[in-house]
C-alpha cells in the first residue's frame, strides 16, 4: 500500500538519507525485493556481503525459532551507530521480518510481471482466445469455467454450446474472419470418456451427423454416453432442445456389429421444452456453466425481501455504508499469511464482489461461511480508489433457495 499510495502521489517519497534513497529510489523509498533488504542491510546497517546473505538465507526460515533474531541486535546497533533514529530502523526491522511472508527477488518479481503484463494484453485485446486457452488448460488456478466465461461474456465474447455437430474434442475459436467466437468443446461434458469425443470428431470428419442414431451408431457410443451428451445439451441439433435430446438418447446405444447399418425406425414423441430453471440446472450439472440465465438472475425476485444490493449496485456505495449482499460462492481462501482472515469471492448476474471475513466474524459464524453455497452478507463498503470490499458483519446461509443447482467453489487453505 505504501508503494501505491506514492505511485499515485498520495503520499510523499522519504528517504533518511542519500545511501537509502540510492537503493530505494526506483521503488518510491519502499524495500521491496529481497535484493534491496540485503543492500540496506549493508549500506544502512554496516553488514559484510556474507552476512548480507546469511540474512537472506534467514529471511526465508524467519518462522524457525531463532531465524532472524541473530540478526536483529546487530541491524539495530548498526543503524544506530550510523545516525539513523531508532524508529527508522525499527520499522526496517520489521519490514525484513516480512519478507518471510512474501518477499523474492527482483528476478522472480520480473518473470511474473511479464507473463501477468502478456496475460493481461490478451485478456483485453484477444479475449476469446484467452477465454480458449484458459479452459483447455483446466483445471488450474482459483477461476472455475463458470467464472471464466461469466466474464468473458461480460466483455462482449460469444460463446457457444457444446455440440455433437461443431464441437472440437477441446474447446475452439469460430468466425476467425469476424469477430472471433468460442465454441465450447466435449471435453467440458462431465462423465463423457476423452476416447469416445475423439471418435465423434473423427466420424463428423468423414461425413456430418445426420440424427443421433447415425452418431450413437458410428461413434460406437453406449447409452450412457448418450445420455451424458443429452444432459450436457449437446445433441440440440441433431434432437431439439433438452427434454427431446433425453428422451432419444434413452432408447439409443451402440447396436452390435451386424446391425450397425440398419438404424431403428421409432415413432417420433413430441416432449415439450423445460423451463429455464430447470435447463439451468442441467446446464450446471453436466457442464459445470450455462449460456442461459445467471441464477442470481432467476433468484433475484425471490432475494428482494433482504434488500441486498447486486455486485452493479456496490460500484456506486460509498466508503463506509452498511450494505447488503448476496451471491453464490465461488472462492474461500484463508491464506496462511492472513491471521486467520478467510476472502470470499461471491458471484452474481453482473459480476464478483470480495468479501473479506476476519477471524472473529469466522470463528463466530463458521457454518454459513464455510457451508454456504449462497451466501447473504452484511458488513461496511470498504473502497480506495477502484479497489472495493465488503467487510463482513454478519452471514446467512440461503443454499436452500438454489434447490439442485449443483454449484462449486474453489476453496485454499
Amino acid at each position: 500500500h505504501p508503494s501505491l499510495r506514492r505511485r499515485q502521489g498520495l503520499e510523499p517519497v522519504a528517504c533518511p538519507s542519500g545511501a537509502v534513497r540510492e537503493v530505494l529510489s526506483r521503488t518510491l523509498g519502499v524495500p521491496i525485493f529481497q535484493e534491496q533488504a540485503m543492500q540496506l542491510a549493508i549500506v544502512a546497517a554496516g553488514f559484510t556481503p556474507g552476512e548480507a546473505d546469511g540474512l537472506r538465507r534467514a529471511m526465508a526460515a524467519w518462522r524457525r525459532k531463532g531465524g532472524l533474531e541473530p540478526f536483529r541486535d546487530k541491524l539495530l546497533a548498526g543503524m544506530q551507530a550510523r545516525g539513523y533514529g531508532g524508529e527508522f530502523a525499527e520499522a526496517l526491522y520489521r519490514q525484513i521480518q516480512g519478507f518471510g511472508e512474501y518477499g523474492f527477488p527482483e528476478s522472480h518479481a520480473a518473470s511474473f510481471a511479464l507473463l501477468v503484463y502478456a496475460s493481461a494484453w490478451l485478456k483485453r485485446h484477444e479475449p476469446a482466445a484467452f477465454l480458449v486457452a484458459l479452459l483447455n488448460s483446466q483445471p488450474m488456478g482459483f477461476y472455475t469455467p463458470s467464472q471464466l466465461v461469466q466474464d468473458a461474456r461480460r466483455h462482449g465474447v460469444e460463446v457457444r454450446p457444446v455440440d455433437v455437430v461443431h464441437s472440437a474434442v477441446e474447446s475452439t475459436l469460430e468466425d476467425l474472419h469476424n469477430t472471433p467466437a468460442v465454441r465450447l468443446g466435449l471435453h467440458l461434458v462431465q462423465g463423457l470418456p476423452a476416447a469416445s469425443a475423439a471418435r465423434i470428431v473423427a466420424e463428423r470428419a468423414v461425413a456430418p451427423f445426420d440424427s443421433t442414431e447415425a452418431l450413437a451408431r458410428r461413434a460406437r457410443l453406449e447409452q450412457h454416453e448418450m445420455k451424458r451428451l443429452a444432459a450436457a445439451g449437446a445433441l440440440a441439433t441433431l434432437s431439439g432442445h433438452r427434454r427431446q435430446q433425453v428422451w432419444e438418447a434413452a432408447a439409443l446405444h451402440a447396436p452390435p456389429a451386424l446391425l450397425q447399418d440398419a438404424p431403428v425406425d421409432e415413432e417420433f414423441l413430441e416432449l415439450p421444452a423445460a423451463p429455464e430453471g430447470e435447463e439451468v440446472v442441467w446446464d450446471f450439472a453436466s457442464v459445470g456453466l450455462t449460456l442461459r440465465s445467471h441464477p442470481m438472475a432467476l433468484l433475484r425476485p425471490q432475494l428482494e425481501r433482504y434488500r441486498a444490493r447486486t455486485s452493479a449496485q456496490l460500484q456506486h456505495v460509498r466508503d463506509g455504508r452498511w450494505v447488503r449482499t448476496v451471491g453464490m460462492v465461488t472462492l474461500r481462501q484463508q491464506p496462511p499469511t492472513a491471521k486467520g482472515t478467510v476472502f470470499v469471492s461471491l458471484e452474481d448476474e453482473h459480476g464478483s464482489t470480495q468479501i473479506i471475513v476476519w477471524r472473529h466474524v469466522k470463528e463466530a459464524q463458521r457454518q454459513a461461511l464455510l457451508g454456504a453455497r449462497l451466501l447473504l452478507v452484511q458488513g461496511r463498503w470498504q473502497r480506495e480508489g477502484a479497489v472495493c470490499n465488503l467487510i463482513a458483519h454478519r452471514l446467512w446461509d440461503l443454499s436452500s433457495l438454489l434447490g439442485r443447482l449443483a454449484t462449486q467453489s474453489r476453496d485454499f487453505h
